[in-house]
């Protein structure tokens, strides 16, 4: 199975979560990793090099820190250029099709932050909902994020930890576990 990862961080270099789950998944192979703000620091987007390598890819992984309850700006400027009508979705748009899509986010902030009643007033599944509604527009198999909670406060086993359930999954060849309605986060 080709996997592709649309990683987008912005600082990926002073990054800690990131730069440790991208060097850990770059080991493993057939692990395609564009670095999007390496790639274009000038947000001039190639999207036929971009559409070409979402052609070959079975998996595609965005792999992203949440900043402000969304993904960092290039990678929604990368959707808007690269995920056209008549390529990614519409009549005629099937070239992501049937194609398994995860997300690998981390955010600053423990797990219990993200509950209706913590301090964001969200469950996670919510904020990302975007994503999925993405995902199915164009074809794609939603499944189960991989979550790094609390980035600022993680010690370096617990990454290590994250890092190798991170190389798990994406060595996964079966299909991941779909991420439906009644598995979300609970409403506490």
């Amino acid at each position: 199975m080709k996997t592709l990862i649309i990683l987008a961080h912005p600082h990926l270099d002073t990054s800690r979560v990131n730069k440790i789950l991208a060097n850990a998944a770059a080991r493993i192979d057939n692990i395609e990793i564009r670095d999007l703000y390496k790639l274009y620091p000038d947000f001039k987007i190639n999207v036929v090099a971009e559409q070409a390598a979402l052609k070959k890819a079975d998996r595609i992984v965005f792999q992203f820190p949440i900043y402000w309850y969304s993904s960092p700006a290039l990678l929604k400027q990368w959707e808007d250029a690269v995920l056209t009508h008549g390529w990614a979705y519409g009549s005629t748009g099937h070239q992501l099709q049937n194609k398994e899509f995860l997300l690998s986010v981390s955010v600053g902030g423990g797990q219990e932050h993200y509950t209706r009643t913590g301090l964001h007033g969200y469950r996670l599944a919510e904020l990302l909902r975007p994503f999925q509604s993405m995902a199915g527009m164009v074809g794609m198999k939603y499944s189960r994020p991989f979550i790094t909670f609390g980035a600022r406060t993680i010690t370096d086993g617990e990454l290590q930890n994250q890092a190798d359930h991170y190389v798990k999954l994406l060595q996964t060849v079966t299909p991941l576990p779909k991420f439906g309605l009644l598995e979300t986060e609970s409403d506490s």
